[in-house]
């Protein structure tokens, strides 16, 4: 069979609590964010095989992700979208990953405001 080219994941829309923001009432109260997520990795041989082995788990990445997310605390988006990433690309079969977060009700009129980064393996400090 030919070269199927990477996968996409997509966890999307997964809600959770945590700690951001920089002002007095962000940092004593969690507020809700929200994470997709899109991963990308070589699942050929999953797709041949049918082995669950040779998948990416993204269940117990989820997991990471949501231990990340709720067990710290962030003042900015930016370092809350670098955690998710740096969980995503820890992991072998992953050739890069997008995330973006959403803060919903952060700015007054707005439904939300989002902040979206992408890495490739091997681009991480």
């Amino acid at each position: 069979m030919r070269d199927l080219g990477p996968a996409i994941i997509r966890i999307k829309n997964l809600r959770l609590r945590t700690y951001v923001g920089f002002n007095p009432e962000e940092q004593q109260k969690k507020q809700d964010v929200v994470i997709n997520i899109a991963i990308h990795y070589d699942a050929q041989r999953a797709a041949e095989s049918d082995a669950v082995g040779q998948a990416l788990n993204y269940k117990t990445l989820t997991k990471e992700v949501i231990a990340r997310v709720e067990d710290n605390h962030f003042l900015l988006l930016e370092k809350l979208v670098y955690e998710i990433l740096e969980v995503a690309v820890r992991h072998p079969a992953v050739e890069m990953a997008t995330v973006e977060v959403d803060k919903p009700h952060a700015l007054r009129f707005a439904d939300s405001v989002s902040l979206t980064m992408s890495v490739a393996r091997g681009e991480m400090p």
